[in-house]
């Protein structure tokens, strides 16, 4: 027997042992998903065990260096990993900007110090982070960003404000682009800087959306005394860390494009109902098979960029091609659930209600950069355009 062979074994035997039952059903809503952190509330015993066990073995960072809590797997036990998860159902551990933007952006630019400090906690869903970019005056032109930082000798002093920040008024500590040369470019003079959302002068107020909830704030920094120590890379290169970190944001976004947990055919049978097994609107059925070819064409779109990257290969550009049509094959799906619920659809009470998650999804091609912005880069970086 291979020694990935003897992994698989290994890994299906504890696996099938270590998840419990509950977290082998499908993600019914946004309470399913576990964001960790210092004060969150677990939805279930089930839950919080899950992620423990999971956290303690560092498999909800597989790859990661075991130094720094993860799973320290080869690429691929990570991928037999992930393949015996979704044999038997079991619903990721973790949902975490942590894991998904500022760790990978650590790994490559922090010092070991910081690495220590940060890493492990966020491995074990100990501290929730968010992302302090946009900015009333510098949303798709992020660079334009004002948010100033003073170099006050012992520490750095922070005033300004962000916006659209997802889920800071539920977060532990933010990542936090600041100017700290006014006088430089626009583009230089940046600086990536961490610190606790509970220092004195850091005030989130949360924004409400159409679809009736809040899940983005406007945060305030008000003379926010920032550690030396939490100055991520060099001063003033800020922005090549903030360019890193942009691709996996939206390689993470355009993953909503991707296929959920319930397929969209599942779901549109449940809601508009079968005749001989078949959708009696034909139209309807016509789209709902569309969209499952489209949605088909993008996952293997999606693992074969992700093999590339894992290969050594930049992802560059093509986070804005995933983030693009990821978003706007997402925004599809839920128009057609519209469709299928009929007046039914138009149901507003309770979270749950079909019309507050096809609202929320018009949002998706404005974060992490607009599908305008998106596709500049991609006529620019990837088809070439002349003018572009």
């Amino acid at each position: 027997m291979s020694e990935l062979d003897t992994f698989k074994k290994e890994t299906r035997a504890w696996l099938e042992e270590n998840c419990p039952a509950e977290m082998r059903t499908p993600i019914k809503n946004d309470d399913d998903l576990c964001w960790g952190g210092r004060n969150y509330k677990f939805e279930s015993d089930a839950q919080k065990v899950w992620l423990e066990r999971m956290g303690a073995k560092g498999w909800t960072t597989p790859t990661w260096p075991k130094e720094y809590g993860g799973g320290g797997l080869s690429k691929p036990e990570a991928k037999i990993l992930a393949k015996e998860m979704a044999r038997i159902n079991a619903r990721s551990p973790l949902s975490s900007f942590g894991i998904w933007m500022l760790g990978p952006a650590l790994l490559k630019f922090g010092t070991e110090a910081q690495k220590q400090q940060h890493l492990p906690p966020i491995v074990r869903g100990e501290i929730r982070w968010c992302q302090g970019y946009s900015e009333p005056n510098a949303g798709s032109d992020l660079a334009a960003l004002a948010t100033k930082c003073e170099d006050k000798g012992d520490y750095f002093l922070v005033n300004g404000q962000k916006v659209w920040t997802s889920y800071a008024d539920q977060a532990d500590w933010i990542f936090c682009l600041v100017r700290t040369d006014p006088k430089a470019k626009k583009h230089e003079g940046i600086s990536f800087v961490l610190f606790d959302m509970e220092t004195p002068g850091v005030e989130a107020r949360p924004i409400k959306l159409i679809s009736g909830k809040s899940p983005f704030c406007e945060t305030f920094f008000e003379d926010v005394k920032v550690d030396k120590d939490q100055l991520v890379g060099e001063l003033n290169k800020g922005w090549t860390i903030a360019k890193y970190l942009l691709t996996h944001e939206r390689e993470m976004i355009g993953g909503q494009g991707l296929a959920v947990a319930r397929p969209l055919e599942e779901v549109v049978a449940g809601l508009a109902g079968l005749v001989d097994r078949e959708l009696e609107d034909k139209m309807l059925r016509a789209k709902v098979v569309e969209a499952m070819v489209d949605e088909w064409a993008f996952n293997q779109t999606v693992y074969r960029k992700l093999s590339e990257a894992k290969a050594g290969a930049s992802l560059g550009a093509d986070s804005s091609m995933l983030k693009y049509y990821g978003t706007e094959l997402n925004k599809r799906k839920f128009e057609l659930t519209m469709d299928a619920s009929g007046h039914e659809g138009l149901e507003w009470d309770g979270d749950d209600a079909v019309a507050r998650k096809w609202l929320r999804t018009k949002g998706n091609s404005i974060e992490g950069g607009t599908s305008e912005v998106q596709l500049n880069i991609i006529s620019k970086h990837i088809l070439r355009l002349p003018g572009a």
